[in-house]
């Protein structure tokens, strides 16, 4: 039975990886995009109804009941809204309920971390979490990794330099070898697929990965596959505790500067990371997520040792290094 899907953020990078996913299976997935009124003429909007995809304009922080009737029909509404604007899905959380709405996946999709002062836009998807719980919303919670396409370090030759997606680093953190969960981005949108088919991952949470590695491990994978010695350079916990401290206090006392804001994310992601050792397959577990690799063993993901080979020939699609719109703080 097919089932109708509302994809919120199908321009992004998170989004277009999860609507290719889900326009390649029409047998199983209906699939329409949830776009602002602003964005409804952009070309990159335009391209979606070109190809198929059906498009509902709305404002999701205007008045409730447009929202309401967005929603109606759709069996699941996929959020990946962009990270600056979380709580925007209070409302789209609210209209998905009364809209009937049968699962509501919101925009989770970053690395396994626990709520409470550990990341801010993890303590931000976890009042968006919290809402739905209390309207009792059918829900499915997906966490990804950390992209393969963030994660590998520059070599030598440069043949990788038209991938990177920040100039300059990365440095090793801590002493580089604690395990992270990573998942190539291309495989997103195939996990989404097959975790919204599936019963089981209703009212759950769930954790993607094709890889556990820590730096060094990247490092040395890097150098036998490109055969290119690379320098290793570290940053310390402390200087990364440090430097945190410092980049969350200039994001708070600056809320509509999207630099700060920037390096407080990041320093958030080094100390959930590098110093705490969040992100992995015991810490998910033990915080109650569902394991893909355990759901699914016949999925073949990417894993980083082919996403490298694939990187140095220069065949991996680059991400935009765009930087998102901070809205005023009121």
């Amino acid at each position: 039975m097919k089932q109708t899907v509302l994809l919120l953020g199908a321009t992004g990078r998170t989004g277009a990886s999860i609507l290719e996913a889900l326009l390649v299976d029409p047998e199983s997935f209906v699939v329409s995009a949830l776009v602002r009124p602003e964005s409804a003429s952009r070309d990159d909007v335009l391209a979606l109804a070109a190809r198929g995809v059906g498009l509902r304009v709305v404002d999701i922080e205007g008045p409730l009941e447009p929202v309401v009737e967005a929603l109606k029909g759709f069996d699941v509404v996929i959020s990946t809204i962009d990270f600056t604007a979380q709580l925007a899905q209070l409302q789209l959380a609210t209209a998905a309920k009364q809209a009937g709405v049968k699962r509501f996946v919101p925009c989770a999709f970053i690395t396994v971390a626990p709520p409470g002062g550990v990341m801010h836009i993890r303590d931000e998807k976890e009042a968006v979490y919290q809402h739905i719980f209390k309207l009792y919303l059918p829900y499915t919670i997906i966490d990804v990794g950390y992209w393969h396409q963030i994660s590998f370090p520059r070599v030598p030759s440069g043949r990788a330099d038209y991938a990177v997606l920040h100039p300059g680093g990365p440095e090793l953190h801590a002493d580089g070898k604690a395990k992270n969960l990573l998942t190539d981005l291309r495989d997103v949108g195939r996990y989404v697929a097959r975790i919204i088919n599936d019963e089981r991952t209703l009212n759950k949470y769930v954790v993607t990965y094709s890889d556990s590695l820590s730096e060094e491990e990247i490092y040395s994978l890097t150098e036998e596959v490109s055969n290119e010695k690379i320098e290793r350079k570290y940053i310390s916990a402390d200087e990364i505790i440090s430097a945190r401290a410092k980049d969350t206090e200039e994001s708070i006392a600056n809320p509509n500067d999207i630099m700060p804001f920037l390096k407080r994310v990041g320093g958030d992601y080094q100390y959930s990371k590098y110093v705490r050792g969040d992100n992995t397959a015991e810490y998910a577990k033990y915080l109650g997520y569902l394991d893909t690799n355990e759901l699914y063993p016949d999925f073949k993901p990417i894993k980083f040792r082919d996403f490298l080979v694939d990187l140095l020939q220069q065949k991996v699609p680059t991400i935009s290094g765009k930087l998102p719109q901070m809205k005023a703080k009121k």
